[in-house]
């Protein structure tokens, strides 16, 4: 393509996700469902067997190009019309007057997407899978990796990398899930007629659904009007919505952590050839989580058109269809683009665990507000009392620049129940993980099966 306008066509995108709604991919998916709509007759007994065969040889590529639909489609002004009429010229003798028999269009349109959605979210499913491995080994590394736990943007408690790494690697799972449980829903076609009476296709007509979707390896649409409900498009662009809110948590995360001021993790960089920016040498910046977050909000907002798409005039208008071009590639390729990119920032990622110590330290104890607390509550103090007594020496800590620690000693009511071992044990970060490795644990063994 000459001059592309579209950054799918230069920049976003796995070849063989992009191939799967390309021209040519287009076409053949459109002729495969023709090819089994001709089959379906001849089983049974509306056509002669011999001209199914004839179309289904035909359906191909090979003899009917792009093209010589697009020199057809500017004649008629209609994409199947075009279509079944290039398939009708190429088939030998009576075979070209049966293509087409008994369908409208939408039949072909609809269930030739539920073609392209089983191939891409096949190939979505792949990478949700290899990211999850991804992140499971990262926890399985990083298990005893502390690090500082942060709320509200604050310091909070500590936590390990492989506790944060487990979590997301569950998450992921459960986009699995959601991908999975969806298909049953959305990879169903259809082939009822112009109103979904089934009334062109004869008295044969639920057997001739039937068929083809069982020949395509699709589920049915028991009850469509001109095209298969789209609610089913909905909740799938919802999940692919889903996944891609997912993959910008996780860049957002990494784009954090790799501030200068923290510098706990970072991306990959080519110290040999990349630039980090065209005017200052130094930088290394988190680009390709930037470009994940980016692309998610592209994603996202394709979900407010494919709900406007679901509501049709009667038994359904042409206003989906123009939106429908960009919306099903758009969201299919780049949700696969973007979550092959995060297991990309997630397999090189660079773990810098004496950083996150740093960190630890530089906090003048204040993480260790709360085990201190809850050990003088296991000496006997109210839990009220033990609270409001380590709010006031963290402000004290944090005033004087002193470190909690330093004030702690200085405090009769917190020496007067713990003793110096006590104490300093209770402001060790790695004694206060909880059930942090068994949780850990738990998620890699659940994962790894």
């Amino acid at each position: 393509m000459e001059n592309p306008v579209c950054p799918l066509e230069y920049r976003y995108g796995r070849p063989v996700v992009k191939d799967i709604f390309g021209e040519s991919s287009k076409l053949q998916y459109l002729l495969d469902v023709e090819a089994a709509l001709a089959r379906a007759h001849a089983a049974v007994g509306t056509i002669p067997k011999r001209d199914a065969e004839e179309i289904s040889k035909k359906a191909s590529t090979k003899y009917v190009t792009a093209r010589r639909v697009a020199q057809i489609e500017k004649e008629t002004k209609h994409d199947i019309m075009a279509v079944t009429k290039a398939l009708s010229e190429v088939c030998q003798g009576d075979a070209g007057k049966y293509v087409h028999l008994g369908a409208t269009s939408y039949d072909i349109v609809d269930t030739a997407n539920a073609l392209q959605f089983a191939a891409a979210t096949a190939l979505l499913s792949q990478q949700l899978k290899a990211l999850r491995k991804t992140l499971v080994a990262l926890a399985k590394t990083h298990r005893d990796t502390l690090m500082l736990g942060r709320t509200h943007g604050q310091s909070s408690i500590p936590i390990t990398f492989g506790l944060k790494m487990a979590v997301y690697a569950l998450e992921v799972d459960r986009q699995l899930e959601r991908l999975h449980e969806c298909k049953s829903r959305a990879l169903v076609g259809k082939m009822s007629g112009a109103v979904g009476t089934g009334a062109a296709l004869g008295k044969q007509a639920l057997k001739i659904q039937q068929l083809v979707m069982q020949d395509l390896k699709l589920g049915i649409e028991e009850g469509a009007t001109q095209i298969v409900d789209r609610d089913r498009y909905v909740e799938l662009l919802s999940v692919l919505a889903n996944i891609a809110t997912s993959m910008e948590k996780f860049a957002t995360e990494i784009r954090n952590l790799q501030r200068s001021e923290i510098g706990e993790v970072s991306e990959a960089f080519e110290a040999k050839k990349q630039v980090g920016s065209s005017t200052m040498p130094q930088k290394k910046n988190p680009i390709t989580s930037e470009q994940v977050c980016g692309l998610a909000r592209v994603v996202r907002c394709y979900i407010i058109p494919t709900y406007e798409d679901a509501i049709q005039w009667h038994e359904r208008d042409l206003a989906n269809s123009s939106a429908e071009r960009f919306i099903l590639p758009h969201s299919l390729i780049l949700t696969d683009w973007i979550v092959t990119q995060m297991n990309d920032v997630f397999a090189h990622l660079k773990v810098n665990p004496q950083r996150m110590l740093q960190n630890l330290e530089h906090s003048q104890g204040l993480p260790m507000s709360e085990a201190v607390m809850t050990k003088l509550v296991e000496k006997g103090m109210g839990r009220g009392d033990a609270h409001e007594l380590l709010r006031v020496s963290a402000l004290k800590a944090s005033e004087s620049g002193k470190h909690l620690l330093a004030v702690l000693q200085r405090t009769p009511k917190v020496t007067k129940m713990l003793s110096q071992k006590e104490l300093e044990a209770a402001m060790n970060p790695a004694n206060y993980l909880g059930a942090t490795g068994a949780v850990v644990d738990n998620i890699v063994k659940k994962l790894s099966r």
